[in-house]
């Protein structure tokens, strides 16, 4: 267990123009070859991608891991997701702080939420100024995706790049459903990144 080479290695990636990938197997192969603490990490990742399972608790969990790149990639999708509902709240003319779920160890000085300034937030408000929403939603996944590059970057074979892997697939598979042309692009794109690293 934990030969994070070998997994990447085995990946049973289908060819580019072989239609939709199947992530769901995609991921269950990956946990299978996982040891249960890294199969944990790995729905908890999950769980980040599911809107029904995304609150104050959720995060405060997932902010605490001992994996660094659930931690960083977590608090970044909190903060994306944040800075679209008051992005939101402002143009619907919605009362300040309304759906925004606080920041876990932030000290609050109001009793009203707001996303703190973050680097990339400025590039969060620009993707959501754009007037075309399919465009919008590209361009926070886009962001997501980068995110997980930035986090594993000079990085090879440990459980961070399993866990990029996986989110990328999982940010593929939204594709899939909303978009199936777009989703074909990302997994295009997510192969040829398994494929450098081999």
């Amino acid at each position: 267990m934990n030969n994070y080479e070998y997994i990447i290695a085995s990946l049973p990636v289908p060819e580019p123009d072989g239609g939709t990938a199947n992530v769901g197997a995609l991921i269950e192969f990956i946990r299978s070859q996982c040891s249960d603490g890294d199969s944990a990490l790995i729905a908890c990742l999950e769980d980040g991608f599911d809107p029904q399972k995304l609150n104050y608790g959720f995060y405060s969990t997932a902010l605490k891991s001992r994996n660094r790149f659930l931690r960083e990639f977590l608090r970044f999708d909190m903060l994306v997701r944040n800075t679209k509902v008051e992005y939101l709240n402002r143009v619907l003319e919605r009362k300040e702080g309304e759906g925004i779920i606080p920041v876990p160890g932030m000290s609050e000085e109001s009793d009203t939420p707001s996303c703190p300034d973050f680097d990339e937030k400025p590039e969060v408000v620009a993707v959501l100024e754009q007037e075309d929403i399919l465009a919008r939603e590209k361009g926070l996944d886009r962001l997501l995706w980068n995110k997980a590059d930035e986090l594993t970057r000079l990085r090879l074979f440990d459980m961070d790049v399993i866990l990029a892997i996986v989110a990328k697939l999982l940010i593929t598979e939204r594709w899939n459903r909303l978009d199936p042309e777009s989703g074909r692009e990302l997994f295009r794109n997510l192969i040829q990144e398994i494929r450098n690293t081999r």
